[in-house]
């Protein structure tokens, strides 16, 4: 079942990263291999995870997460001894799977196999298995529907070993419905709030305790290797300070053409009343219709109050003789010429004469009139101008960033000359970590995280790049990063500062902030659980806030550790008291009341579902752990230094 696997292995890495995405899809089919030259770094059975399975496979999880971020992934995220052995636990897991499958011979049914392939999206049209979309799709990466359906049918096999275990839990009901009445639960409660801003006017921090802290927390005053860096933007302002000057006859084009934007045209809302004439009706059908809107006209202009009375009972137009003749508000270009200059000539109030439209002739009535209103070309110049700008800014964008891109190579030691030739100023900042910003505090006036373009400098392909060798090493200019289509930026590194402790004199007006919130947070809580002991013994609500009711799903607005101290406190006697350090207080709480929740809730219809699933990873956790021992899972002390120290560490 594995040979083609076996000999297939980068092929198959590449279909089931993209096709099946299996719980393990960072891994890789490498996983399938047995027995390499490459060292072990952890044994089970007869299996092994070798060094090089090891590094493709994080080679893939970092791939992904680029992929799914746009590059704005921080790998130094898996760069850590705790991501490395979740990894090799996972590879560890997937071998176990291919050992026992392998041992038991388990095996996919041809009927299997198609209902798998036919259930998945990538290879659906409207719902439905295509089998030109699964051809279109295997195409696409290279591959034989012999070999991606070999690939599956091992995939399914290794699925047989712990699937019935994760598909069959199910969670008792006495247990899920404890958990919807613990849920459900509501609490009458009310805080006193003990901030410690009120007692920081007591509190006195010396000279000795600043440096009794200093010399005690080396480490956390430790700050990490930093640069300070000079760098280029290129981004729409820099594309419009380009520009230069605009023409007036540009301008007024630009106004003529998008004259909309700035101007209202003129409307007039009319009711009508319509005699029709059928189409090709005599001279005499003509007169009498002619007579007939006259008559009208006048009798309108008797009352012009009552015109859309007079439209219910004369109008010939059914659609609109309803509502009182009604068409609403009118711009010029929506009737024939003729009505238009009739109705734009009356004024509001005023009554037409017959005017003869294509269906008849209409009586018009100018409800209400707006004239043309908006900006002139000077009032609106300002505006056409900035947007003008903007639009030969985005000509110019585009030409900007491949000149800056030829530049900086051009120039590798500077960023001056292309700084000179696009009109760019060369900005400076200071503070840049591997993993972060430096506050103010930490790296100085000029620090990055206090710029204007701080969101940017934090970006983890700027820090990247800054800590790359050609930048931090060989001081060259970095590529062109780009950060979002009408953003780009170009780093260098100035100079580099090594991790260090600063000295007192830099960090001692932050250490008194510190020793000063620690000790008023201190008077808090020594006040808080005083207030609290003395409830405990006589009852109270002297000083508390109005009550709230809560549950575990309605929070009403109570922090985590607030409302974990309101449920741990027990239902009976009440009133009953607890306390909880705040990270600038100290609540005490009293709940005076406490009944069940209603279970029937929307909000948890799925529950059952939901716990069911972790349920069921819960029990393939515990089957994994038991084949674990019976196989003799064993990590090796190439592995161990491996997952301490990284790939460089353990070379």
């Amino acid at each position: 079942m594995f040979d083609f696997i076996r000999t297939h292995q980068r092929l198959m890495q590449l279909i089931l990263l993209i096709l099946v995405v299996p719980s393990f899809v960072f891994l890789g089919i490498s996983g399938y291999s047995v027995a390499t030259a490459d060292p072990a770094i952890a044994e089970i059975g007869t299996l092994s995870v070798t060094k090089e399975e090891f590094i493709q496979a994080q080679r893939n999880q970092l791939q992904q997460m680029q992929e799914s971020t746009q590059g704005r992934f921080d790998p130094a995220l898996l760069d850590n001894p705790q991501a490395r052995q979740a990894l090799l636990d996972q590879l560890i897991d997937r071998k176990i799977q291919i050992a026992v499958a392998t041992q038991e011979r388990f095996s996919i049914s041809d009927n299997t196999l198609r209902r798998a392939i036919a259930a998945m999206p990538q290879v659906q049209v409207d719902g439905q298995f295509s089998a030109d979309r699964y051809h279109e799709v295997l195409a696409s990466i290279g591959a034989s529907p012999r070999d991606f359906e070999a690939s599956q049918r091992a995939e399914l096999a290794l699925d047989t070993v712990l699937g019935p275990v994760r598909d069959t839990a199910a969670l008792p009901q006495p247990v899920l419905d404890g958990l919807k009445q613990a849920l459900t639960e509501e609490r009458t409660v009310r805080l006193r709030v003990f901030q410690a801003k009120d007692y920081a006017k007591d509190v006195k921090v010396t000279p000795q305790d600043i440096k009794a802290w200093y010399d005690a927390h080396q480490d956390d005053l430790r700050l990490p290797e930093q640069v300070s860096a000079d760098y280029l933007v290129l981004d729409e302002a820099a594309a419009v300070a380009s520009v230069s000057d605009v023409t007036e006859a540009q301008l007024k084009d630009y106004y003529e053409q998008n004259k909309t934007r700035y101007v209202v045209p003129a409307r007039v809302n009319v009711s009508h009343i319509l005699v029709k004439l059928p189409a090709g009706a005599s001279d005499e059908a003509d007169k009498t219709a002619l007579k007939a809107a006259q008559d009208i006209s006048r009798r309108a202009r008797t009352e012009p109050s009552q015109f859309g009375d007079l439209a219910r009972k004369e109008s010939q137009d059914a659609g609109t003789a309803r509502d009182g003749g009604q068409l609403g508000w009118i711009q010029r270009g929506t009737l024939p010429l003729p009505m238009e200059q009739a109705v734009f000539a009356l004024k509001q109030g005023e009554i037409s004469d017959p005017v003869k439209g294509p269906d008849g002739y209409h009586v018009f009535i100018a409800n209400e009139v707006q004239p043309e209103k908006g900006e002139t070309f000077d009032e609106a110049r300002t505006k056409v101008e900035a947007e003008v700008r903007r639009q030969l800014a985005a000509e110019r964008f585009a030409d900007m960033a491949t000149k800056l891109t030829g530049l900086v190579y051009d120039n590798p030691s500077s960023l001056d000359p292309a700084g000179k030739e696009l009109g760019l100023q060369v900005r400076q900042v200071q503070g840049i970590a591997r993993d972060r910003l430096l506050s103010a505090d930490e790296a100085g006036p000029q620090a990055a995280a206090a710029s204007p373009d701080a969101a940017m400098l934090g970006d983890v392909r700027v820090r990247q790049a800054l800590f790359s060798r050609q930048v931090l090493t060989d001081k060259q200019n970095s590529g062109v990063i780009e950060i979002s289509p009408d953003a780009m930026v170009v780093v260098r590194v100035n100079t580099v500062t090594p991790a260090h402790v600063p000295d007192l004199d830099k960090v001692q007006a932050h250490i008194q902030t510190q020793l000063e919130a620690e000790q008023a947070q201190a008077a808090a809580v020594a006040a808080g659980e005083k207030a609290l002991a003395q409830l405990k013994e006589t009852a109270s609500t002297e000083g508390f806030l109005d009550p709230i009711t809560i549950s575990r799903l309605d929070p009403a607005g109570l922090s985590k550790s607030v409302m974990d101290a309101a449920f741990s406190l027990p239902r009976q006697p009440l009133p009953t008291y607890g306390g909880v350090s705040l990270p600038d207080a100290y609540a005490v709480i009293l709940v005076d009341q406490v009944k069940p929740g209603t279970i029937e809730q929307p909000a948890l219809a799925g529950l059952g579902a939901q716990l069911a699933r972790v349920w069921g990873s819960v029990e393939e956790q515990a089957v994994l752990t038991d084949l674990r021992r019976s196989l003799g899972v064993k990590v090796t002390e190439e592995g161990r230094k491996l997952i301490q120290q990284g790939d460089s560490g353990s070379n």
